[in-house]
């Protein structure tokens, strides 16, 4: 059998540590690589030619969805499963729509996480079980209306930072438009992402894209 080749992405040593000890109870897999950020992780991607990545969600610069979506566009053979403590729901989706295959806990049993490289690693999907069942609950439930107004817990200023965002303005254009300085722009932004719960500006778009499509299907009614 073909040894599955696996590169770890994670910027904690003793965890990556942890990873590697567990590789050598079994000899189907084996290590390539090891990564500390997201940048790290897509060179190796392109140098080592992985099967596998185990990616963390949270690391220095890149984060793990931006490195996700960036590896998927330059060598989408190589399946990524998410291994992370984050079990939110914006976490899991987000990972999904960048092309991650898998998603795992850290505190996962140690069967249970390489059965989950395996089955990534040979083109199935897997989530752990209790992410699973929240996915197949949210997807049979019927979906609410849409809030008339989108995004309540945002103050009016920072739904107006949020929508410039969306449409594309730079931080600097939005200092602009609205009149105030640049490093407030930031600071919303920052807010703007800790109150939604989302990664980067680009998964705060994606949730204005998602909350306008549905505004235009109540629309339609």
């Amino acid at each position: 059998m073909k040894k599955l080749k696996v590169l770890i992405a994670d910027d904690h040593p003793l965890f990556r540590h942890g990873v590697k000890t567990l590789f050598l109870t079994t000899s189907e897999l084996e290590i390539v690589g090891e990564a500390t950020s997201g940048e790290d992780a897509i060179q190796l991607v392109l140098s080592l030619e992985p099967d596998v990545v185990l990616m963390d969600l949270r690391m220095p610069g890149c984060n793990g969805i931006d490195a996700t979506r960036e590896i998927m566009k330059i060598r989408p053979s190589t399946q990524i499963l998410i291994l992370t403590m984050f079990q939110d729901d914006h976490s899991v989706f987000a990972a999904m729509r960048a092309g991650a295959k898998g998603y795992v806990l850290k505190d996962a049993e140690k069967d249970e996480l390489l059965n989950a490289i395996r089955a990534v690693g040979n083109g199935g999907a897997i989530f752990s079980p209790g992410i699973a069942s929240r996915m197949i609950e949210y997807f049979s439930m019927a979906r609410p209306a849409a809030p008339r107004e989108a995004f309540p817990d945002l103050t009016e200023r920072e739904r107006e930072v949020l929508y410039l965002m969306a449409d594309g303005t730079a931080n600097s254009k939005i200092a602009s438009k609205l009149q105030i300085s640049g490093k407030t722009v930031s600071n919303y932004v920052t807010n703007i992402l800790n109150k939604l719960q989302v990664a980067d500006r680009e998964e705060a778009i994606l949730l204005v894209r998602e909350s306008r499509l549905a505004g235009d299907e109540i629309s339609e009614e």
